[in-house]
């Protein structure tokens, strides 16, 4: 799949629910209104619609949410998915989750083909990371990376750099993560979707965020790509930080990937309202000849960049980061 900017499509996103058992401030407000059960794809359909996309070139296939382990028998899913890597028609199953479960699925995940996860974690202080989630467990997410990593299953870390919130804590959790022998990525907070909080007051660009790191370590820039948005650097002791700028540093030019809601809605972009509706052709036919058109349809009117802007206080895009796993 290639759109009309020569960028090759192999990296589906794909959110299995949008429900969440967390309220992140700077995610959803804390009367969230979720989707509509019944607009929801069934796991057969999602099988179906991922397949489908592997079957046109995807590689790369992320499950996330919401917070994708809160979805009921969501592991029938994954094992099924797990037939691709198998088959060697994909190279990579991942998952991007608050770890809140993964204690409970780790073996599984592993069991499934699942080698690499990614963690949500902001902060490490109970007290500080019960308050941006709205009442979460840190010491239930602690346990989860130890089993995840106890399973085999490499960790990284993603922490919303928060400027009240965690600007001074960001180099402790790096340090925590190497220790562990985890990476760590730092994303600048992303206006979707309303939130009590104003994000002006929230965000913090990275430029500030790495001034801090080099204050603790030499900071040498890598040359690496695993198909995301971040750059990273390498500390002199050793450990990976990597930093996703989707407001300092557009990172658009080399974008690779789609986002499938689990309504069977696509969004060609995360900053951007251009989107497909792939349930109607899903449904319309047991025969994926409709599928693959709609499919190969949206991918020829993905923008070429996305437009968020800090400047203002209203979100770029309507949409919760909840609903597409940002």
């Amino acid at each position: 799949m290639i759109d009309r900017f020569g960028r090759s499509i192999s990296y589906l996103r794909l959110s299995v629910t949008d429900r969440c058992d967390l309220r992140c401030t700077y995610c959803m407000p804390q009367r969230m209104r979720f989707l509509p059960k019944p607009e929801v794809l069934s796991l057969d359909e999602l099988d179906r619609v991922a397949s489908a996309f592997i079957r046109l070139g995807v590689r790369k296939l992320r499950l996330t949410g919401g917070e994708p382990l809160v979805r009921r028998d969501v592991m029938v899913l994954v094992e099924r998915l797990g037939r691709h890597l198998a088959s060697g028609a994909l190279d990579e199953l991942t998952m991007t989750t608050n770890g809140t479960r993964l204690t409970e699925f780790a073996p599984a995940l592993a069991g499934a083909g699942v080698r690499r996860i990614n963690v949500s974690l902001d902060h490490l202080d109970p007290a500080t990371y019960a308050r941006i989630t709205r009442g979460g467990d840190v010491g239930q997410v602690i346990a989860g990376i130890d089993a995840a990593m106890a399973a085999g299953i490499s960790i990284k870390l993603n922490a919303v750099a928060l400027r009240d919130d965690n600007a001074d804590h960001l180099v402790e959790l790096a340090q925590w993560a190497h220790a562990r022998g985890a990476e760590l990525s730092v994303i600048e907070v992303m206006p979707l979707g309303a939130v009590e909080a104003n994000r002006i007051d929230q965000y913090l660009p990275l430029t500030e965020v790495r001034a801090k790191f080099a204050e603790r370590w030499t900071l040498t820039d890598m040359v690496r790509s695993t198909g995301g948005p971040a750059r990273y650097v390498r500390t002199n002791e050793g450990g990976t930080i990597g930093f996703i700028t989707p407001l300092t540093h557009n990172f658009c030019g080399g974008c690779n990937r789609v986002r499938l809601d689990c309504t069977g809605q696509l969004f060609l972009c995360l900053g951007n309202d251009a989107d497909a509706d792939l349930r109607a052709p899903l449904r319309a036919s047991d025969d994926d000849a409709l599928l693959d058109a709609a499919i190969a349809e949206a991918i020829t009117r993905k923008p070429e960049k996305h437009f968020f802007d800090h400047g203002v206080k209203a979100p770029a895009v309507a949409r919760h980061m909840s609903r597409t796993g940002g």
